[in-house]
């Protein structure tokens, strides 16, 4: 793997997206074990869409807008629960004080069907990974996996990077109850805003 490739990736996982969300507030509402759990959710449904990538689905996605739409409305009426379970501060990962313990498999299912409802991720690999690949590359599938397994560990590497701020940070505002408000209302504005930017993208 090219050192290219491993900044590109590095930088397309810091984006803040569905996983990173996820991962800062439940590492806020929870603390840093459930952080962890988050970020294997997130991390397995990355490897679900390399799959799906690898096995050519994302070209039946881009050539059926029928199926596309059908999973892009799903993740949509999905962030739209997550955003209304994060503002009651009950369901959809909590942000608050709650010292009471979520079972583990609970928040990795969340992880994985936030991430696993969105159809761009499949289309994302199929458009990428090829770039870091030489023209006529007799070896070009095992490339393939291996860039896609590199690109699995960096984003697991860098969620677990914003699971640890988010747990350095929990320490210092978790008893404020003002700033915990405040700090719901944003996560759940950033799941309905993610909610809304995937309905209206194009198929």
């Amino acid at each position: 793997m090219s050192v290219e490739f491993l900044l590109t990736t590095f930088i397309v996982c810091l984006a803040p997206g569905i996983g990173v969300i996820y991962t800062l507030s439940t590492t806020l509402g929870r603390g840093f074990r459930a952080g962890l759990w988050a970020v294997l959710g997130c991390t397995l449904a990355t490897v679900v869409h390399l799959g799906v990538a690898l096995a050519g689905l994302a070209a039946v996605l881009h050539s059926s807008a029928l199926l596309f739409s059908a999973i892009k409305y799903a993740g949509v009426a999905y962030l739209l629960y997550m955003a209304w379970g994060t503002l009651r501060g009950s369901g959809a990962p909590e942000v608050t004080a709650d010292p009471t313990p979520q079972r583990p498999l609970t928040l990795v299912r969340r992880g994985v069907l936030l991430n696993l409802l969105n159809p761009k991720l499949p289309m994302f690999f199929v458009a990428f990974l090829p770039q870091f690949i030489p023209a006529r590359a007799p070896d070009a599938t095992l490339r393939l996996i291996e860039l896609g397994t590199g690109f699995v560990a960096v984003t697991f590497a860098v969620f677990l990077m914003y699971a640890m701020a988010a747990g350095w940070l929990r320490t210092r505002v978790v008893e404020n109850e003002s700033v915990m408000s405040w700090i719901r209302r944003v996560f759940a504005a950033s799941f309905a805003g993610l909610g809304a930017k995937l309905a209206l993208e194009r198929t």
